[in-house]
């Protein structure tokens, strides 16, 4: 066999490695959905159809190019995914195995963001920065965090494993394992399966309304004003 030959035959085992660690990779990503969407009925239909792994797919493909020094490449495919999807992740920031991101539309994983493995990040969700850092600017998630739709983590600190943070809720400040945050800005109710205030465990339902509760208030305020008004008539 002659050295072109070699060569030849080296770069085909390359190339075939790599569609196999693709074909590995995708498949792994669809079994992820398949145990955590209950509306998932069949693996075509998630390669098809669903927003948040198309963007995991242009993320992966985008991040490869930016750590070979790519850049515009990168933000382009980013970009484009992002018009496609709605969902719109930064090149640079590091996402590991396992992620879901549910729905999808209106999330924004910022530049030096980090996304530990088996997380899920439902629709709205923001892991972004405050505008006055420099360098790191973004959060990081550990492994297995569940973010609820709507919540927004800004800041360049971290979120440890296994917490969940409920929806719509604004994270500003480092949180520990095991536990759960709701409200804004957000405040742990629950940590290594014991609740450590009054407020409920996360359910993404029934969370405290501020402005029913306001409307509550104003109701028994006017019904005492009423009650007045008519004992003066008398």
């Amino acid at each position: 066999m002659s050295d072109k030959e070699l060569i030849n035959l080296i770069k085909k085992k390359k190339a075939m490695q790599m569609i196999l660690r693709c074909y590995k990779e995708i498949s792994d990503d669809i079994s992820v959905i398949k145990d955590r969407d209950p509306a998932a009925r069949s693996s075509a239909e998630i390669l098809l159809l669903y927003s948040g792994l198309h963007a995991i797919l242009a993320y992966r493909l985008s991040h490869m190019l930016y750590k070979r020094g790519y850049l515009f490449a990168a933000r382009l495919i980013s970009q484009s995914a992002r018009h496609l999807t709605g969902i719109e992740i930064h090149p640079g920031a590091k996402i590991g195995k396992g992620v879901f991101i549910d729905h999808g539309s209106g999330v924004v994983i910022g530049e030096t963001a980090v996304v530990g493995n088996n997380c899920t990040l439902y629709q709205g969700v923001t892991l972004g920065g405050t505008g006055k850092d420099t360098g790191k600017r973004h959060p990081t998630l550990g492994d297995n965090v569940m973010v609820g739709a709507g919540a927004k983590v800004l800041g360049p600190f971290e979120v440890g494993s296994n917490t969940k943070i409920a929806a719509n809720a604004v994270v500003l400040a480092p949180l520990p394992e095991n536990s759960t945050a709701v409200g804004i800005p957000a405040r742990i109710v629950r940590k290594d399966g014991k609740k450590i205030t009054k407020e409920i465990d996360l359910d993404q339902v029934h969370m405290p309304d501020p402005v029913s509760q306001e409307l509550c208030r104003m109701q028994v305020k006017i019904n005492q004003l009423e009650k007045k008004l008519k004992e003066l008539e008398k």
